[in-house]
């Protein structure tokens, strides 16, 4: 029988009175690879679901986890209340082999190379790669302890409409140029050493949530 590594549990958030409807199961195997797909989500668009959906196909993974965070600490504008985001991406990422997690929110988890290294550790047996659309490539070196993630686990960054092309010449691009993976390659990229990162390109979807929130430019 394989062992299955224990499933990290919904802690159960409260909102007027009302209990949060149970997450999907967390429940991994040894073996597994699982893109890891934090965020806001505020709100939760199609063009995150197609971030999703490149990196699951290409990347062939066995799982996408959707980290639903509760603030992003490089975003001014405070994120909207959490399980009111939360149900929004269970109703969004509902596809077979969509994961939502609120593992951030009932652990007190803030950052990224902090979350990562307690799956890791949980999981030991199993591949995780961290997924983010092309807007983040910019402002990744700002991410805390940014070299230590990219060090940790495969990268993969999908094209978005929005991306201009300073993104792909940013300072995490610039300073990991040899460790890229032709897009081509994306599929070993889970099973590959540390660092490593992929730029996917796909049929491009122009939804942010800036426009859906009706956000002024600044």
């Amino acid at each position: 029988m394989t062992r299955r590594s224990a499933p990290v549990r919904f802690a159960g958030a409260i909102a007027r009175g009302r209990r949060a409807p149970p997450l999907k199961g967390e429940t991994l195997a040894p073996g597994m690879t699982v893109g890891l797909f934090g965020g806001s989500f505020d709100p939760v668009h199609r063009g995150h679901v197609h971030v999703a959906e490149t990196a699951l196909k290409k990347l062939q993974l066995d799982r996408v986890w959707w980290i639903v965070s509760p603030q992003n600490p490089l975003k001014d504008r405070r994120a909207g209340e959490f399980l009111r985001r939360l149900i929004g991406v269970q109703e969004a990422a509902h596809a077979p082999r969509m994961v939502v997690s609120d593992i951030e929110n009932r652990t007190g988890i803030r950052t990224t190379a902090d979350l990562i290294s307690v799956l890791r550790a949980r999981h030991p047996r199993v591949r995780f790669v961290w997924i983010m659309g092309a807007d983040n490539l910019g402002e990744f070196h700002k991410w805390h302890r940014w070299r230590e993630i990219a060090a940790t686990v495969p990268i993969a960054v999908i094209a978005r409409p929005q991306d201009p092309v300073r993104a792909r010449l940013s300072p995490m691009a610039r300073e990991l140029a040899a460790a890229r993976r032709h897009e081509t390659r994306a599929h070993h990229l889970a099973k590959s050493a540390s660092p490593g990162w992929t730029y996917l390109t796909e049929p491009l979807h122009s939804e942010a949530s800036s426009h859906l929130r009706g956000d002024k430019p600044s």
